[in-house]
């Protein structure tokens, strides 16, 4: 074997041996079924589909459109809407279709600010600049973790933006969409909702629905709270088929040629998944998300939005500038195989050296972790970040604890056919 390829092999080898032994809590990360996964390995992913299942401008698609139709309703189904595109590649790619399709250079957006938790494609040196939308931002609620509702209806009857968004990165409670009713109403925008995050837990019945709350247009990605494959998708419940089409152009040829097929498939066994077992799933991420958080608070670290109950979402915020920073403690708590990730607090002004630490709990409940689970890994966690410990001593524990957890749940169980290779007739 060349050493090239032998070194690759041996680097994702090593990755795969060292997380089975780690506490993945990255909020915007998760793990897919083994059914799903057996399908990102088929022909699927060397074919291409341009445009919509049987309008393609390629041929051999005879099978590859038939899975598309299915997954599409598949996820109209699942979120209750007439429109769904699956042809995303990823949550970012979504959005940037948003923009193709609702916005032109120099218009008005109104979205949350970076520092109060916005992901990057809706800052002005994102996709949103990139577009040269001009975005002014909500007022913010700190100690909610939340938008200020009646700073944002005033923003909006004042500033009149095209497009109303809505969506974070650090996505700790619902969207006041039907709060804000009539200032979207009044201001004559589009709402577009940016459901990342939260998709999974949109999908189980468990956070918001927002395209039944007011929202015009949901993008998102299909790998965090919605188990699956790393793709995008958009969404939308709106009977205005000129509306549509502007999505659908947007898509297709605005920001995609062909689509990753082999992903889309995976979606597709991940819509069917969600159907069946979303809804418990997405309900014991919300209480382990809300078990980790007082049990981080108990043991000393400050937990935001402690008088709103922590968070209604898989996410959890810490503010760890009294124990060093979120970023010499994310790179701590790696060390002891504690997977999080630094984070932007609202008062933060560098991205590089913030006081926050973000973690989900969407894998570790994903991998059949509950409330009990949670208090020991809280304890883990202040063994680092509140008692200094050293990381390589928390790591063994880390390790003992993650051996019990290394199944995938809330999946349908693959029978013998499952995990052969794909092979060319």
């Amino acid at each position: 074997m060349d050493d090239d390829v032998r070194f690759i092999y041996d680097q994702v080898e090593r990755h795969h041996a060292w997380f089975a032994t780690c506490l993945p809590l990255i909020a915007s990360e998760n793990v897919i079924s083994p059914l799903a996964r057996e399908l990102l390995l088929s022909d699927f992913g060397d074919r291409y589909a341009e445009g919509l299942p049987r309008e393609r401008y390629y041929q051999g698609n005879l099978f590859t459109d038939e899975v598309e139709i299915r997954v599409t309703e598949l996820a109209r189904k699942l979120f209750r809407v007439r429109h769904a595109d699956p042809r995303l590649i990823s949550g970012t790619v979504a959005n940037m279709a948003v923009y193709f399709a609702l916005l032109e250079p120099g218009d008005i957006m109104t979205s949350v600010a970076l520092s109060h938790g916005a992901h990057i494609s809706s800052a002005r040196f994102g996709a949103a600049g990139m577009r040269g939308v001009n975005t002014v931002n909500y007022p913010f609620d700190v100690d909610r973790m939340g938008i200020d509702v009646d700073g944002t209806a005033k923003l909006l009857k004042l500033v009149k933006p095209k497009v109303a968004a809505f969506g974070q990165s650090l996505f700790l409670f619902p969207v006041p969409l039907r709060e804000l009713g009539d200032a979207f109403q009044e201001a004559g925008c589009t709402v577009w909702y940016d459901g990342a995050h939260v998709l999974g837990l949109i999908a189980g019945g468990k956070f918001q629905d927002p395209l039944h709350e007011g929202a015009d247009v949901m993008t998102g990605s299909t790998h965090k709270t919605l188990p699956g494959p790393q793709h995008g998708i958009l969404l939308s419940d709106s009977g205005d088929e000129k509306f549509i089409k502007r999505l659908q152009r947007a898509v297709f040829p605005g920001v995609l040629s062909n689509h990753h097929l082999h992903a889309m498939a995976a979606l597709g066994v991940t819509l069917a998944e969600h159907l069946e077992f979303g809804r418990a799933y997405a309900d014991q991420i919300i209480r382990n998300a809300k078990a980790l958080a007082q049990a981080l608070h108990e043991r000393g670290i400050q937990v935001l939005a402690e008088r709103h109950g922590f968070t209604e979402s898989h996410t959890v915020a810490m503010d760890v500038a009294a124990f060093g920073g979120g970023a010499k403690l994310a790179l701590d708590l790696e060390r002891a195989n504690i997977i999080t990730n630094k984070t932007l607090l609202p008062w933060d002004t560098s991205p590089v050296k913030p006081s926050g630490i973000r973690v989900g709990t969407q894998e570790l409940t994903r991998l059949g972790m509950r409330e009990p689970q949670m208090r020991e890994v809280a304890d883990l966690v202040a063994r680092v970040v509140v008692k200094g410990e050293a990381p390589d001593r928390v790591a063994k524990d880390v390790a003992a604890l993650r051996k019990e957890f290394n199944t995938v749940h809330f999946c349908f169980t693959p029978g013998a056919e499952a995990h052969r290779r794909w092979r060319l007739a």
